[in-house]
């Protein structure tokens, strides 16, 4: 004799509502594995307000306040271990250029190549015209 049973609108015997039912467990599980491997990740880079300091150059802002800025992001980034973006120091070294402070704005063009070697034909070609 074979026990039969209603579950979800279907007629089952007791040995499928239970395949049955572990298939749903099973896809519940897949589903749930899934997405708890979305997990962000802690990001490369520590951007602090570069970005919003290079949007303030493009609109004209203050020059002194964005170098402010972004020495205290670079402070700050290096004193919690983190990573200098690409371009921060570039973008940096550009804004003392601006002031005039072609020593400073040197050693950050360096500082952009030694990290970034992928920037150093660009950084050399900055450097020449720096140093006519």
């Amino acid at each position: 004799m074979q026990l039969k049973g209603v579950y979800g609108g279907r007629q089952f015997k007791t040995g499928m509502k239970m395949a049955y039912i572990c298939r749903v467990f099973i896809l519940i599980f897949v589903i749930i594995v899934c997405f708890s491997a979305c997990t962000s990740k802690k990001p490369l880079y520590s951007w602090g307000s570069y970005e919003n300091q290079v949007y303030l150059y493009m609109r004209g802002e203050s020059r002194e306040a964005q170098i402010a800025a972004l020495e205290r992001d670079k402070i700050r980034i290096e004193a919690r271990g983190g990573i200098i973006p690409p371009g921060f120091y570039a973008h940096l070294g550009m804004l003392y250029v601006e002031i005039g402070d072609a020593a400073s704005a040197i050693a950050l063009f360096e500082a952009e190549k030694a990290l970034f070697p992928e920037a150093a034909v660009y950084m050399n070609f900055i450097l020449e015209n720096l140093r006519r």
